[in-house]
């Protein structure tokens, strides 16, 4: 060990440079894992909770044929069923419908849709949505929560009047005035053209839906766990019902994910071998200028097991030092990036191709995922030294004493 640090101490220019080289690579490594990690969180997040939800039950056909045929026709049942399950945070009912909407000579096809509204402002960002007026209440009649582009289609705003047509439940005429409450903007042009919402206790008088839903929604104590969750609430609810995490229900934006963390990996790989070939290059020139020192110490008796000990024990120790610098780091910058995001008002366009509202990204600060990098690092450096030093030590003493 001393004569480890004594070399680490007398080599002051190999020890920097190896030091700069290796903590800047791990400050990299760490900050790319964050990026890619928090990109991903972000945009399932986003998607998730502007509408979707975590988790929905349908009636067993609905997702593949979405019709009144395969509605769920008794929502008091499931609620019964799962008022006491763990795991579940909040439960609501929606009903959708397609409808024609109507202001003056305007007429516009659109998304109906009734919501409770105190459990669906917790279960999306519909409330936080709003952009004027007041959002839904459950005391409300006639009132309708409107997207601000479909407003705009209708050229009609707050306290305006718009009318609608469209079939009720049970195939019958449905037809109502509304008065719009409120307008909201989620930043999703398609959302905001085509949707607008009523409370569900009107919205089934008016479409002779009672107890009827399309679908509920599931928000997760832990939405982490939201796999089996929905497991659990599939054999509580039986066969008639299909109880999907997001992971099915946008099967495209996780497929999207995979492929781009796919790509990052590729990425990362080929950062790695190219790191990986400059440490073993570098350390290759800085033991080859010691080859006279080891020629020295094989001809006073030290064999080539404590010479090759000496020289990982010095290659181990540069390592720690390096990766706990690059570590610390690119932790910091990687906390900076996560409390202040970086923004990405140039790609709001294509995110928007994916259903998402992303003008920010976060980083994603994750300890173990830091140390992690750190550690896939020390080895990767510790690794990039071995060729140089076997090789190195294969010398004969006095070969190794000719060289200058």
């Amino acid at each position: 060990m001393k004569m480890a640090l004594r070399n680490i101490a007398a080599y002051k220019k190999r020890t920097i440079v190896t030091v700069l080289l290796t903590s800047l690579t791990t400050a990299l490594l760490v900050f790319a894992s964050a990026w890619m990690d928090g990109s991903h969180q972000t945009m399932i997040k986003n998607a998730v909770e502007i509408y979707p939800g975590y988790l929905q039950i349908t009636g067993k056909e609905f997702r593949d044929k979405p019709s009144y045929e395969h509605l769920i026709f008794d929502s008091t049942a499931i609620r019964e069923k799962l008022a006491d399950m763990e795991g579940i945070a909040l439960l609501a009912a929606r009903f959708e419908s397609f409808v024609l909407y109507s202001a003056d000579e305007k007429a516009v096809g659109g998304m109906l849709t009734g919501i409770e509204p105190e459990k669906e402002a917790g279960l999306s960002r519909l409330s936080a949505s709003l952009q004027s007026g007041e959002y839904l209440s459950a005391e409300d009649t006639n009132q309708v929560y409107i997207g601000n582009e479909l407003a705009k289609r209708l050229k009609v705003g707050i306290g305006d009047e718009i009318a609608f047509v469209g079939n009720g439940a049970d195939y019958s005429f449905a037809a109502d005035n509304l008065i719009v409450k409120g307008i909201f903007q989620t930043g999703l042009y398609e959302f905001d053209t085509s949707t607008a919402f009523l409370n569900l206790a009107y919205f089934e008088k008016i479409m002779a839906a009672t107890n009827y839903a399309t679908h509920f929604i599931v928000m997760p104590e832990h939405p982490e766990e939201v796999q089996a969750l929905a497991a659990e609430i599939g054999t509580a609810l039986g066969k008639e019902y299909a109880a999907e995490s997001w992971r099915q229900i946008m099967a495209q934006l996780l497929k999207a994910m995979q492929m781009d963390s796919i790509f990052g990996y590729i990425t990362l790989g080929i950062f790695f071998i190219v790191i990986f070939f400059v440490i073993t290059i570098y350390t290759l020139l800085t033991v080859y200028s010691r080859i006279r020192e080891i020629g020295v110490l094989r001809a006073i008796g030290t064999t080539p097991k404590q010479i090759l000990g000496m020289l990982m024990l010095e290659s181990a120790l540069l390592a720690v030092v390096s990766v706990v610098l690059g570590g610390l780091l690119g932790g910091v910058v990687a906390y900076y990036f996560h409390l202040n995001p970086i923004p990405m008002s140039g790609f709001e366009e294509q995110f928007k191709q994916y259903g998402l509202a992303v003008s920010a990204i976060p980083t994603a600060f994750q300890p173990l995922a830091i140390l992690r990098d750190m550690l896939v690092m020390f080895v990767l450096s510790v690794l990039s030294t071995l060729y140089p030093i076997l090789k190195i030590n294969r010398y004969r003493p006095v070969e190794a004493m000719r060289h200058v």
